[in-house]
């Protein structure tokens, strides 16, 4: 019985996830891609709260596969979709959904808290239409984070240092940056850098910032 809506809903909205409502379900995608990218590794334990459109509707466009897909590292596109939260299960990913009845800024608006047990992760996307997403707020903090520019997401550790060591990389290889937004959980910990830039990285760069000591992950979005 479950099986089958999830294979109905991957026929509606089709392989490439344009279907009755991008929004719902590529945007969706997303969202959860990013939110496994800045953790840096495919959590253990998932709370997902649904606001508004998405609580009222999204669950019967396919927003829940979409958005767990997405934390297991899959694209809009990928055939696998469809069977996302069994795979999640079979991965031992604990997942759980919570329809909010509180207005949110946006009404394709989504909560996610990652964790794997040692650290955890606070984001809330937005899906604005046509595939493209939104992240407004990580761990308490309000950014304005829309992947509609070339994008890097870096997570490493919070040491003195390692700012200067990203931005010296990127220096080197002529890649110019627009705008960087930088924020820990606290001192010490975890912390994330959001850069946007005005060319995009080649593979060569973003392997010589994974080589940074205590960079936990660095990937390009656009």
């Amino acid at each position: 019985m479950t099986e089958q809506r999830f294979k109905s809903v991957f026929d509606i909205i089709g392989p490439t996830m344009i279907g009755p409502s991008s929004s719902h379900t590529a945007g969706a995608c997303r969202i959860g891609k990013v939110v496994r990218t800045i953790f840096g590794e495919e959590p253990k334990k998932v709370e997902i709260y649904l606001y508004d459109s998405f609580a009222k509707t999204g669950l019967g466009h396919g927003t829940d596969i979409a958005l767990v897909g997405g934390l297991l590292g899959m694209d809009p596109d990928d055939s696998r979709l469809a069977s996302s939260l069994k795979l999640a299960y079979e991965h031992n990913m604990d997942v759980s959904f919570s329809m909010k009845k509180e207005k949110a800024d946006h009404p394709n608006s989504v909560r996610l808290i990652v964790s794997n047990g040692k650290k955890t992760l606070n984001i809330l996307g937005i899906s604005i239409g046509g595939g493209s997403i939104q992240i407004s707020e990580l761990n308490g903090f309000k950014i304005h984070l829309s992947l509609g520019t070339p994008t890097l997401i870096i997570v490493h550790k919070d040491l003195p240092g390692m700012i200067s060591k990203v931005s010296s990389i990127l220096s080197q290889n002529e890649i110019n940056i627009g705008t960087m937004t930088v924020t820990r959980v606290s001192k010490g910990d975890q912390a994330i850098m959001i850069i946007e830039v005005d060319q995009k990285p080649n593979k060569q760069i973003l392997e010589e910032l994974r080589q940074i000591s205590k960079l936990e992950s660095a990937n390009f979005f656009e």
